[in-house]
């Protein structure tokens, strides 16, 4: 089995494949304090919660937008496998066309998202809902162009929260109706549709 580990900077992903299978993924909270042994001992956890040996990790990459954490979670991923885990970083090569002013600024799990293009017909629009919102184009060629970021979801919702004094902080999730019909209700559905709503634009 082959792990796949994406450290965003609200959360950790990690997809354990084997061949093209992917047998599960995982979701845990990114801690910039945790050491190389906390981690091993949370993934650890993890693996045992979907019935997975580390013994049967032979490998993986880390792809990571918190530099700090990068080295950090590759450590702790060879101390539990006893594996190599590679780095998706600025200057390793994937093969990708990048055609921005300077490359080395496009994050690891932008490069992650246009490379998987391969699967579907191109040109490509991707989107990719994190703590930032990003929007990809990779042409007929498979180059990428550029984008667009925006505040994600969460943060859209935390900045409003904390800038308007009668707003609540409230769970993000879908709205029951398109038309809230109280606070909570209509910060979702601002939330949410409005997201939807841009994005919808955007491809138009």
């Amino acid at each position: 089995m082959v792990l796949a580990i994406d450290i965003g900077n609200s959360d950790i992903v990690l997809g354990g494949y084997e061949n093209d299978t992917l047998r599960f993924t995982s979701r845990c909270g990114t801690d910039r304090r945790k050491t190389a042994d906390e981690y091993a001992l949370l993934f650890k956890g993890i693996l045992e919660l979907y019935n997975v040996s580390p013994r049967q990790i032979k490998g993986g990459i880390v792809a990571s937008v918190v530099p700090s954490l990068r080295i950090i979670v590759q450590q702790a991923m060879e101390r539990l496998t006893h594996a190599t885990f590679l780095t998706l970083a600025a200057g390793r090569k994937t093969g990708l066309n990048i055609r921005l002013d300077w490359p080395t600024e496009l994050g690891s799990d932008l490069v992650a998202d246009a490379a998987a293009v391969d699967r579907y017909p191109k040109p490509v629009i991707i989107m990719d809902l994190g703590t930032a919102t990003a929007v990809l184009v990779v042409d007929k060629k498979g180059a990428y162009l550029g984008g667009m970021l925006h505040p994600g979801l969460r943060i859209s919702l935390e900045a409003l929260s904390a800038s308007a004094d009668q707003l609540p902080s409230i769970m993000l999730k879908e709205p029951e109706r398109l038309i809230g019909r109280n606070t909570e209700e209509c910060m979702q559905a601002g939330a949410v549709y409005g997201c939807a709503a841009m994005l919808d634009g955007l491809i138009d």
